[in-house]
């Protein structure tokens, strides 16, 4: 389905939508610039990328879809899962016996119609349709579930309060809980809950007992939101029911307990790894969603570029050393290690790890779940891994001092170890490995690369406003303004003549697709090669503040200031940067 630029110029030329004057000034500035000619009638505001999509259509012959106005059939939309609709612009709207009618932007996206032709086993017929129709389509996702979930919170969570009525505080065998949990109503609920929570991309589940009420939250995007309010006496069935499903002792509420369970909503595979505490008012359910099915992420999608981008891909063609990503919990760096190790899985290594949990399941790759309660911990899977004759060996977490000691080995012994450390920064490390009493010489003789991270959220809806010179000065006092233009200039992201006064920065903008104008995250990062001249600071005992200022001095770009670099590229806004990093 690729049209030939040449078909799509003597289409336009042919038409009559521009002047012979204007197609001769658009052609002459497409070859300046070096872009496609489509491309630039597109930047010089010709056309819009809408009105290209129908003239592609009308050439290709393929029909060109507005669902602006369309109501889809939930049953058919959710034919193909929410996250990869959103990500590959692709929206089920048709269902007949044998066919499917898919809409999206770009019918050459083969991967996404493979996908979905292996999951519903039928003839796929591709549709062109404009970016705001994709947008419209999406919000029905939504929309179709929280009518569903209405429905529920009338029907059935009435039905579980007159069931649970007196109920609970009697029921206490395991034999008496688990009927209570096997109550249809019970069961349906919990399913809507699990459902609502992935279709909302929420990467964590609160159940929390109130002294009068059941707080219902999911994390979304790193933060808290609630989700609903229920009864106090459903907290009891509900919790009971989380347990069947991840196999805990259903009469055991002084102590805490930890399961895990797994779904497959929409084709996409999630599993919950689940804790319970004992809390004041009851117990306190938390569900961490995993999304199994997670993969084929790139370093470029999750927000690396420029030299960081080469660093890390410069450490990962070693055959030997280690690469780190620190940060705090919840930053994304199992994700970083996941992408790293899925870039590297070739039919020509063999790739191990030792994992707490194992988060995402990828194929032909051997992960090793640790069980500390039978003696199986990081260092003893790694002690065994080295025997498996491993390539590539991915540790989890470098928790102490002897797991951090046969990571070392393992890279001096021809391995590539990827791993993580719970530091505050990327040169953070370095301290990090002496304190577990890692010698400084082996540090620089295996450490290759260093990654810090952190997650923002990202703009959905955003307006355009520029930095006065007082806020330009307060910015300057948190960050070096000139290193972060000196690399948006290299990376050609703003021109050479550009100065901050006439750089735009974005706020979110609320709309029916997300209320506070945020939806989904980004990592911002810094990536520390470890040079020549850090190796020696490293020999002779520099502090971390040391080695980062002289890996700033050989153009790292710190989590701040890639932060703000985000920040132009309207990724994110400066107040979310530093919102979640403070120097």
């Amino acid at each position: 389905m690729y049209i030939e630029e040449s078909q799509l110029d003597n289409f336009i030329r042919d038409s009559g939508l521009l002047s012979r004057a204007e197609f001769d000034e658009i052609e002459n500035k497409a070859k300046e610039k070096n872009q496609s000619f489509s491309q630039t009638l597109v930047n010089e505001g010709k056309l819009t990328e809408d009105d290209l999509r129908k003239i592609q259509a009308h050439i290709l012959g393929i029909p060109f879809v507005d669902l602006k106005s369309q109501k889809i059939d939930f049953e058919v939309l959710s034919l193909i899962p929410e996250p990869i609709a959103r990500n590959h612009n692709i929206i089920a709207f048709k269902r007949d016996a044998d066919a499917l009618e898919i809409a999206m932007l770009d019918t050459d996206d083969l991967a996404a119609i493979e996908f979905v032709k292996k999951k519903v086993h039928l003839k796929i017929m591709p549709r062109l349709t404009d970016a705001e129709s994709i947008k419209s389509a999406l919000l029905q996702y939504q929309k179709s579930l929280k009518a569903e979930f209405g429905d529920l919170i009338q029907g059935d969570i009435g039905t579980i309060s007159a069931l649970a009525e007196g109920k609970a505080d009697e029921a206490t065998s395991a034999q008496d809980l688990k009927k209570l949990a096997e109550d249809v109503p019970v069961v349906r609920i919990v399913d809507t809950l699990l459902k609502h929570a992935i279709l909302q991309g929420a990467s964590d589940i609160h159940i929390e007992q109130m002294e009068k009420e059941l707080l219902v939250r999911y994390r979304i995007d790193g933060l808290l939101h609630d989700a609903m309010i229920l009864p106090k006496n459903v907290g009891a069935s509900i919790t009971a029911r989380i347990k069947v499903l991840s196999n805990l002792k259903l009469d055991e509420k002084r102590l805490p307990q930890d399961g895990r369970f797994k779904i497959e909503v929409s084709g996409e595979k999630v599993s919950f790894r689940v804790s319970t505490l004992p809390t004041h008012f009851g117990e306190k359910t938390v569900m961490r969603l995993l999304r199994e099915t997670s993969s084929g992420f790139s370093l470029e999608v999750l927000g690396f570029h420029g030299d960081a981008l080469e660093h890390i891909h410069s450490g990962m063609k070693q055959k030997t050393g280690m690469l780190l990503t620190t940060g705090p919990t919840g930053s994304g760096k199992t994700t970083t290690l996941y992408t790293m190790v899925d870039i590297l899985n070739t039919p020509e290594v063999n790739i191990s790890t030792i994992e707490d949990p194992i988060e995402y399941q990828m194929a032909r790759v051997n992960q090793t779940q640790v069980k500390p309660e039978i003696g199986l911990d990081f260092s003893m899977g790694l002690r065994t891994l080295m025997r498996q004759d491993p390539d590539i060996i991915m540790v989890g977490e470098i928790r102490d001092k002897e797991t951090a000691s046969l990571a070392i080995n393992a890279s001096l012994t021809g391995h590539l170890v990827l791993s993580t450390l719970h530091t505050n920064s990327a040169a953070g490390a370095l301290p990090r490995l002496v304190d577990m009493q890692i010698e400084p010489f082996l540090i620089v003789t295996t450490v290759n690369v260093i990654i810090g991270q952190r997650l923002v959220r990202k703009l959905v809806g955003k307006d355009k406003y520029y930095l006065s010179k007082a806020g330009i000065d307060a910015l300057g006092k948190s960050v070096d303004l000139d290193r972060i233009m000196e690399a948006l200039k290299k990376e050609k992201i703003v021109p050479k003549d550009a100065n901050w006064e006439k750089i735009p920065f974005y706020r979110p903008k609320p709309s029916e697709e997300s209320k506070d104008g945020y939806k989904g995250r980004v990592g911002i990062y810094e990536v520390l090669k470890v040079s020549g001249a850090i190796k020696e600071m490293i020999i002779h005992g520099a502090t971390a503040k040391d080695v980062e200022t002289q890996a700033k001095k050989e153009g790292m770009l710190t989590m701040i200031e890639d932060g703000i670099f985000k920040a132009v590229q309207g990724l994110t806004t400066i107040e979310e940067v530093l919102r979640v990093v403070s120097e």
